[in-house]
Order: C-alpha cells, then sequence, then structure tokens
C-alpha cells in the first residue's frame, strides 16, 4: 500500500458542506492501489466506558486521474459536527489514517487522532444562485453582434462585415442592435447574456475603460441600456455585465490627472506607480495589466479605488436590474477587495451571480466569500484537445476531466462557467479544422456536461476565425450564409437538457468508460429516477460498443430519435465515425 500517494485535507474540495446539512467528504489514493475505503466518523462528544462512538461508512471511487484515484461519501451529521478518519484496504492489509498520521487499528481513546469539521454553520455553506445551474449562456461583444442604429455610428464606421476584424476598427454594433435579434436567442433557447464590457472606452473592446458610470455612446444611452434589459427579462434572459476593475484605461480621468500633474496628483495613489515621472515606453513604470500602457493597474488598496469600485457594482444593479458581473483578471485583484464586493453586490441582490476570470486553479477564490465561479478554462482546453484537436486520447481526456471535477467541490462544479471560445480565444470550428462533426461533439459534450455552459457568438452559425481580433468578425445575419443545421443541432441539445433534468445539473456525472484503441467515451448523468448514458466515437471509423452498463429489462430510449427498446434486447451499439447517441434508462 502506497500511504506517501494518500492525501486529506479538512476543508476545501476535500471536506465541505454540500448543504445546511450535509457533508462531502474526499480522499485521494494512488491509482488502483487501495481496493477499499471507508469513513470512519462520529461526534466528538460520544463516548462510553470503552471510548469514542463512531460508525463507519463505505467510500466510492467518484473519479480518477493520470496517477490518483478519488473516493467521496456524503455523510449528515447528527449534531453537524464530526471527527474523522479513514480505514483503507488492500487485500489483508488495513492502515487508519487521520489527522495525526497512519495507525493500525483505530484508536478510540482520543478523538485528536481524526480529521476535524468542527460545525456545520449554515453561514459558511458555499451558496451561488440557483438560477446559474439552468442557465444556457451566450457571450456577445457588443462591437461586433449587430448595428441596429447607424444614428450613433462612431467615427469611421466601416459597413458590417465588409472586412476582416481589425484592433482598431468599428462596425458600430450597439444595443438596439441586439434588441432587434433578440428572438434569435429566444429560439435558440438562450437564458443567459453575458456582455464584454459596456462602458465608455477608447476601444472597440472596451477594456479600457474612460467612465464606469456612463455607457459607451457607440452602444446607445441608459435608456436603450435599460430597454434591452427589460426586453431580455421579457423573454427570461438574465443580465450579466463586465467589470474591469484590475485596471482601468489610459484616458480615465484620475489617471489622466497623473499624466498632467505627476506627483502633485491627487490621484497618484489611486495606481502603482513605481516613481515619477511616468514613462510609458519601452516600459511602462506603473503597473498596468500586462506590460500594456493603455490599461494602468487600479489600487484597490486604496479607500477611495474601493470605494468608487464599490459604488460602480451596486449602482448599475440598482439602476437597471442587472443580474450577475463578470470580472476581469480577477486573480490580479486583491482578495480583501472582492470580499467586500461580494457583500455589496448580495446586500443589493442576494441572488446575483459573480463569475470571476481565472485561468488556473481557483479554489482560494471559491470559498463562499468571494466568486459564485469562474470560468472554467480547464475544462476549456481539455475539451478542445480531445474533440477539436486530437492531441489527447480518450483516457487522458477522462482523466483531466476527472481532475477538473476534483478540483473543486460539487457545489462548486454546479454553477462552473463552461465555455468552449470568447473574445480571448480563437473560434472553436477554427480550432477544429473546419470539421463540423467534431464542433458537434464539443457542443454535445459542453450542454451535457455539470455547471453552466456559455457559448460564444456566432458559434452556432458556425462562425470562423483565428486568434484576436480575428474571433472577433461581425456576426453574420444573413440566412444563406449561416449553418441553420448546426444551429438546429445546437438548439435541440439546449432543449433536451432544459426537458430531461438529469441531462443539466440534476444529474451526477460519472465517467463509465474510456477506450484508447477506439478512443472513444461513455459517461453517465444519473438522477433519482434515471440514468442518461452518453457515447462518443472520437474517432474517423464506425465502431461497435458493448453496453453492460445498462441494467437489464429497463426501458430505454434513444433521446435523440426518441426510439424505445429494452437492454435485454440490445448487446451493443454501432456508432459512426465521429458519432454519438443519448440513450436514457428507467426501471419499468
Amino acid at each position: 500500500m502506497n500511504i506517501e500517494s494518500i492525501y486529506h485535507r479538512p476543508k476545501n474540495n476535500y471536506a465541505y458542506a454540500y448543504n445546511d446539512q450535509t457533508l462531502h467528504i474526499r480522499i485521494r489514493t494512488k491509482k488502483n492501489d487501495i481496493e477499499k475505503v471507508n469513513l470512519i466518523f462520529g461526534d466528538p462528544y460520544t463516548w462510553n466506558e470503552d471510548g469514542w462512538i463512531f460508525s463507519t461508512k463505505h467510500m466510492t471511487i467518484s473519479g480518477s486521474d493520470q496517477l490518483f484515484d478519488y473516493w467521496f461519501v456524503e455523510v449528515a451529521p447528527e449534531f453537524r459536527r464530526m471527527r474523522y478518519g479513514f480505514e483503507l484496504m488492500n487485500g489483508n492489509e488495513t492502515i487508519v489514517y487521520g489527522e495525526k498520521g497512519f495507525f493500525d487499528q483505530i484508536p478510540t481513546d482520543d478523538t485528536s487522532y481524526f480529521f476535524c469539521f468542527p460545525f456545520l454553520n449554515k453561514a459558511d455553506v458555499f451558496q451561488a444562485p440557483d438560477w446559474v445551474k439552468d442557465t444556457v449562456w451566450y457571450q456577445i461583444f457588443p462591437e461586433r453582434f449587430a448595428n441596429g442604429d447607424s444614428r450613433i455610428n462612431p467615427e469611421n464606421t466601416l459597413p458590417w462585415g465588409s472586412t476582416e476584424p481589425k484592433w482598431d476598427n468599428f462596425f458600430g454594433g450597439d444595443f438596439e442592435g441586439i434588441i432587434q435579434h433578440i428572438d434569435h436567442l429566444v429560439e435558440l433557447g438562450i437564458t443567459g447574456l453575458y456582455f464584454t464590457p459596456i462602458f465608455k472606452a477608447y476601444s472597440n473592446h472596451k477594456y479600457d475603460t474612460i467612465d464606469y458610470m456612463e455607457i459607451d455612446p457607440q452602444f446607445g444611452d441608459k435608456a436603450t441600456f435599460k430597454r434591452l434589459v427589460d426586453v431580455c427579462h421579457q423573454n427570461g434572459i438574465k443580465v450579466m455585465l463586465d467589470a474591469v476593475f484590475n485596471h482601468s484605461g489610459y484616458y480615465f480621468p484620475p489617471f489622466q490627472d497623473v499624466l498632467k500633474n505627476q506627483e502633485q496628483s491627487k490621484y497618484k495613489d489611486w495606481f502603482h506607480i513605481r516613481d515619477f515621472p511616468i514613462i510609458t515606453k519601452p516600459r511602462p513604470n506603473y503597473d498596468t495589466f500586462a506590460f500594456t500602457e493603455q490599461m494602468p493597474k487600479l489600487n484597490t488598496e486604496n479607500a477611495e479605488v474601493k470605494d468608487y469600485l464599490l459604488n460602480v457594482a451596486r449602482y448599475w444593479i440598482e439602476e437597471f436590474d442587472i443580474d450577475g458581473w463578470r470580472l476581469d483578471v480577477a486573480n490580479e485583484v486583491d482578495h480583501s477587495f472582492w470580499r467586500e464586493f461580494r457583500k455589496t453586490v448580495k446586500s443589493v441582490k442576494p441572488d446575483a451571480y459573480i463569475l470571476g476570470e481565472i485561468w488556473h486553479d481557483s479554489m482560494p477564490w471559491l470559498q463562499g466569500d468571494q466568486f459564485d465561479a469562474v470560468m472554467n478554462y480547464p475544462f476549456t482546453q481539455s475539451a478542445l484537445d480531445f474533440f477539436a484537436k486530437g492531441t489527447i486520447n480518450a483516457d487522458q481526456f477522462a482523466q483531466r476531466i476527472s481532475h477538473v471535477l476534483h478540483s473543486y467541490p460539487n457545489n462548486v462544479n454546479e454553477v462552473s462557467f463552461n465555455l468552449l471560445g470568447s473574445h480571448d480565444t480563437p473560434r472553436i470550428l477554427t480550432i477544429a479544422n473546419e470539421n463540423k462533426d467534431r464542433l458537434k461533439l464539443l457542443f454535445l459534450f459542453q450542454l451535457t456536461f455539470i455547471g453552466s455552459p456559455c457559448i460564444y457568438y456566432g458559434d452556432e452559425i458556425g462562425m470562423t476565425g483565428g486568434q484576436d481580433p480575428g474571433c472577433r468578425k461581425c456576426m453574420i445575419w444573413d440566412k444563406q450564409e449561416q449553418d441553420l443545421e448546426l444551429f438546429e443541432f445546437v438548439q435541440k441539445l439546449i432543449s433536451l437538457r432544459k426537458k430531461v433534468p438529469a441531462l443539466g445539473n440534476k444529474g451526477e456525472f460519472h465517467i463509465i468508460e474510456s477506450n484508447t484503441e477506439t478512443n472513444h467515451i461513455i459517461y453517465e448523468k444519473r438522477s433519482k429516477n434515471e440514468s442518461i448514458f452518453i457515447a462518443i466515437n472520437n474517432s474517423e471509423q464506425s465502431i461497435q460498443i458493448k453496453i453492460p452498463f445498462l441494467a437489464k429489462n429497463d426501458e430505454v430510449t434513444n433521446l435523440w430519435n426518441n426510439e424505445k427498446q429494452l437492454t435485454s434486447d440490445v448487446e451493443e451499439l454501432s456508432l459512426p465515425s465521429l458519432g454519438f447517441t443519448i440513450l436514457r434508462s428507467r426501471k419499468l
């Protein structure tokens, strides 16, 4: 037994409150090294003459990655407090693992040998807005979605889609254009809109804010934005804005004051300035986003800056009833600011969604005191590598997805923002070498996974484009140039996700099988009443798959074509090249 690989910590993704009565406990062991694990648990104050009174509960393997197995158990301690440890078995060998290390047998004379969950306080339970679990997002880059009011076009606006996008050209996308095309979003099944920044800025992308309290005039005015939010809400669509609080734009008035007055500026402490006079080349002598002199980093530890930004966060919710904030470059802002940000936002709208842009392990931000979720780029990269690029095989994909899921608590995974592409990445059809069948598999996996999926505008109609700015083309509105068959495919997946609860966040996710020879995967979405099995052939050859994972004599429905049959009549599945099936299994 390889005890060096055994790992647990009594917090975060290894021991957490799933709700106000239930604890989830995980332990990590070397892959294929342990045959059985039991949780040893009991109230720390329950004793008799023989010592501490405890119970045991069998743990199951909830997933595996390249190196480790992850074991899971759910338990509801009667008095909401618990001491606990693990009994690990392999053949005739048994060891006990607790806070003080490894033992040959369960110690009953002192509970300090065991891990401690002191008390399940309701205030400590991670709680994200429940509506997010059922939301299908759509990301809009406002400058490129639709031009509905040419009267407010910025200077030198180009005809819609007349040329390739560049970092400095404008096509006149605006709020009126979005309102005029709301039917496209409703028809697709979208229930949440995420807008990249809409506030007054110099660039076409608007991440260089000039005024956080004003709409950029090329998009419209506040009355038009209010009407846009109202139209969205009337159609069952939530609205999330992009908050760029890590940095401002070069033309932000406080920074302009610093440029003008240098060390005498009353705003000098609003930024991270290393020395005076300020220089921008070859590298700025003030902190910025990356080394971009146009984006000076804000000092969120400064009380005036903090008050200003928190007022921004409050204002757009109070005045326009937006439903969430996406936080740009969130990992570079201090945790203290985000804690105050959460309190401010939730005091105005308790069910507002707070989403951080973080590309790496985000557990420090997901403990209930800062963000509700982060943009799930580890999911993104794994899906693209397997389905679009083919740079990893089925086993590697299964391992990476398992690692993603075990990096966070389940109640975090349920609201994770699962994207395939965005304004920061090449178009997914381009990454897939314009293979539409591979794109379909990407959408299939995204829309049947745990979390809150997001579609980047135009991906549903087959738009292409390379790295920024290529991924920011004008939305195609000519039906003859849209891939309507792809649109209908995505529309059907979204509809199934809504109609079949287990396909969404009501179903637990389990990888049943992965095969490197055929490069297929099978995973299950399981609820109390049914199991959904999705089999995907990510290869260029047709394959046959045995189906022992279905219980005998269940009624099985192919959800894609609505055919029904009994499992006793089926021994294997035939999947075409880059094909799939979605089977629902129910007891008769």
